[in-house]
């Protein structure tokens, strides 16, 4: 696939065909995504893989009922744009996805939330590359059960960064329309 062909067909995807995915092939991916740069080569991503469908949607659930208590402490949050979306019985955080793969690091890293979204880019882009559709679902990070941060195996000095799913598109989407570059100045 050429680049600019991986950059067209790499979109969030929402809707999975049912079929599960080799751990070898998520290995795989996870593996490129590790080429990512990163601050002084500290490489501090970890990686979690949920590859079963009943567990992925237990921590969509976790996160969705966390998400709902979050927004009736604080009903001013940006959450309130959500709420008509959160408060549907059948809305899955994570779309019935059949993969899950959270990109974690501890939290005393200064520059944990680049190098884990540069790592997460290079997760998408490998994943594309193998007929995989993924999406970043930040709405997936709101795990605060201890116990089903115990079973995830979530070290107390980690947080979630990324929460991607992984699975075989339905379909790919076109890419939306995108603006043309705002460059601010050009110093030659």
């Amino acid at each position: 696939m050429e680049f600019s062909e991986l950059l067209i067909k790499r979109r969030s995807i929402r809707n999975f065909q049912d079929r599960e995915i080799p751990l070898s092939l998520i290995r795989e991916i996870i593996r490129d995504s590790c080429l990512a740069p990163n601050a002084a080569n500290r490489q501090p991503w970890r990686f979690i893989i949920v590859n079963k469908r009943d567990r992925v949607e237990k921590l969509a659930r976790e996160s969705k009922s966390n998400l709902l208590k979050d927004l009736e402490n604080n009903p001013t949050s940006l959450l309130k744009n959500y709420e008509t979306i959160l408060r549907n019985e059948s809305y899955n955080v994570f779309y019935n996805a059949p993969c899950l793969v959270y990109i974690t690091g501890p939290k005393d890293v200064r520059s944990l939330d680049v190098d884990c979204a540069l790592a997460a880019s290079y997760l998408m882009l490998a994943a594309t590359t193998r007929g995989l559709g993924t999406c970043w679902v930040a709405f997936g990070s709101r795990i605060k059960n201890p116990d089903i941060l115990k079973e995830i195996g979530l070290p107390a000095d980690h947080r979630i960064v990324a929460p991607i799913i992984l699975g075989y598109p339905e379909e790919i989407p076109e890419p939306p329309k995108r603006n043309e570059p705002q460059i601010l100045k050009i110093i030659q």
